[in-house]
This record gives C-alpha cells, structure tokens and sequence, in this order.
C-alpha cells in the first residue's frame, strides 16, 4: 500500500532521518482528528466503510509544529548517510547491503560503539584491517548534528510513494 508524506507546520518533513511518512490508513486517521490538512491526493483512490468515503491523500501537513529534534540518534543508516556510502578507507561508494560497520579502535582494544569510533567500510577493508589499530580511515568519524547528517541525505535518492513528494523535499 502506498505511504503520505507527513509536512510539519512549516511545510518541510517532519523528519528525512528516516523520510516522514505515514501509512494511508494513519493519513486518514489524521483527516478525521483534525490534526491535518491535506495538501495532495492519490488520484482514483477512494476508500470508504459503511457511511462515509474519502480519497486518500499523498501528502498532508500537519497543523500544529513537532520540534525537531537537534542530534540525530547513532543508527546504521545514520553512519553510512554521514559516510556518503562510501567505504571510509577507501573510498568506494556501495550500496546499503555491501557496507558494514566498522569500529575504528576494535573493541577488544577498548573502543566504543559510538559515532565517533565507527565508520563504514567495505568488507574488503574491514576484514584486512581486522584488530589493528594502525590503519586510520580517510575521514574521522565525528557525530553530525542533525542539518548536517539531513543536508547529506538530500543528496542521497528518496524512495518517492507518489510525484508531488518532490515538490516537499
């Protein structure tokens, strides 16, 4: 089933760490509290129960602003988004399912799994560089505050539900 991109108040996604969008059923659920308006329709898709029917929208916003939060949570998505997919020893970009993580001071060294010891790497990389602690990625890792960590993302491919989401993000 198709997804509804979530505006905040101020016509910008509630989040892109990861996109903001909602199940149809949700989307509609909103309509119904009132707590939305909806600014686009899935064209020819009409739902209904037994007294009531509506279209089904593709984007709404939200009438009342959701803080944002200022520091991104450290997730594997979140460390390949700052990484740009690419492995950070050397260099080549990858898909999701070819990069791992990999922890800069290896754990049983004391390291830490935290955004400023982990990067991503390919699998290559990570097995040859292994335990040791002599070989350092081209970039040291830090933690991105969250306009960081969302610049870098809107570089990046979205998965787009329906056309208008592109006038939103």
């Amino acid at each position: 089933m198709a997804d509804v991109l979530v505006l905040n108040a101020d016509a910008q996604p509630v989040s892109y760490l990861p996109l903001s969008a909602v199940q149809w059923k949700d989307a509609i659920t909103y309509m119904f509290l009132d707590k939305c308006t909806v600014l686009e329709w899935y064209d020819d898709w009409v739902v209904h129960s037994a007294d009531w029917e509506t279209r089904v929208p593709a984007v709404i916003i939200l009438k009342n602003y959701l803080k944002r939060k200022r520091s991104p949570r450290f997730s594997k998505t979140n460390v390949f988004i700052r990484d740009m997919y690419a492995c950070q020893y050397c260099s080549t970009p990858l898909t999701r399912t070819s990069l791992t993580l990999d922890h800069v001071v290896p754990l049983s060294k004391g390291g830490r799994t935290s955004w400023e010891n982990i990067v991503s790497s390919c699998a290559r990389c990570n097995s040859s560089k292994g335990d040791r602690t002599d070989i350092l990625p081209i970039t040291q890792p830090k933690r991105p505050d969250y306009f960081e960590l969302v610049s870098k993302r809107k570089l990046l491919d979205f998965e787009i539900k329906h056309e208008s989401w592109l006038t939103y993000i």
